[in-house]
């Protein structure tokens, strides 16, 4: 079990082609702040249908896009 498992299902949830997150939208979420590990980890949103699109260090946000089948 991933520690972004949380995340994943979350997102996994959304009927957005495009959704974006805050750091602090994925603190609450997963209730562990984003770090640097999450680069490793984001691969695994794939399984939920969703790929990491990108990330913003400037904005502190997250972009997460819907796989299209």
């Amino acid at each position: 079990m991933s520690k972004y498992d949380v995340l994943w299902k979350y997102v996994s949830t959304s009927e957005e082609k495009c959704l974006v997150l805050s750091y602090e939208d994925i603190l609450s979420i997963t209730g562990i702040p984003i770090d640097h590990s999450f680069l490793t980890y984001k691969k695994e949103c794939c399984n939920y249908g969703y790929e990491v699109n990108k990330i913003s260090l400037k904005n502190k946000t997250v972009e997460f896009k819907k796989i299209e089948k």
